[in-house]
């Protein structure tokens, strides 16, 4: 019994130091702070998300001519254009625009509303459009956080997006201001 358990870690022994000759092309890493898309990119969709944020800000202020302004401003810097700026494959980049392109569409449904609560249905697509394009596209210069308030839209609950972890509801500014809570956040710049 005492050799077979011998040959056996002998066995063992062997087998483990046998060495793969076969060599293994590293994938050389991109230093820290290296963003994954090109400057002209990252640029452009820091102006979409300051418009984005000045949006929310609207919405918190219930104003509807800052709101119709801030949706202006936001479907003028709309990224669609610069997505070939993008480092990345055509189907990441195909895929970035429809989302850009539903953005553009639902930025003119949200401008030709009157009521607020329908502008606000807008909004929450428009946040759902913006967050897809963060990660697929993997934007790295900020940290961006998903909020959401479950009380929202009669208890439906709907999200937005931040740069800050700070709750400031868009969707009950005047009930409940800081109603919500950080649902997720997309930080690419590691």
């Amino acid at each position: 019994m005492k050799n077979y358990i011998l040959c056996l870690i002998t066995i063992l022994l062997v087998a483990c130091s046998v060495s793969n000759t076969d060599k293994v092309e590293a994938t050389p890493q991109q230093p820290l702070g290296q963003s994954v898309n090109s400057d002209t990119f990252n640029l452009q969709f820091s102006k979409v998300l300051n418009a984005y944020y000045a949006l929310k800000d609207a919405f918190i202020s219930e104003d509807l001519v800052k709101i119709n302004e801030a949706s202006t401003q936001l479907k003028v810097v709309n990224a669609i254009n610069y997505l070939k700026e993008i480092k990345a494959d055509t189907s990441i980049i195909q895929t970035a625009k429809v989302y850009a392109t539903n953005l553009n569409d639902e930025l003119t449904g949200l401008l030709k509303e009157t009521d607020i609560n329908n502008k606000r249905k807008s909004f929450q697509i428009i946040t759902s459009d913006i967050y897809d394009i963060i990660r697929i596209v993997r934007y790295d210069r900020e940290k961006v956080y998903m909020q959401h308030c479950p009380m929202a839209f009669k208890n439906n609950g709907a999200d937005w997006l931040s740069n800050s972890s700070e709750i400031l509801n868009p969707y009950l500014p005047k009930q409940m201001l800081d109603c919500g809570e950080i649902k997720d956040s997309v930080d690419y710049r590691n």
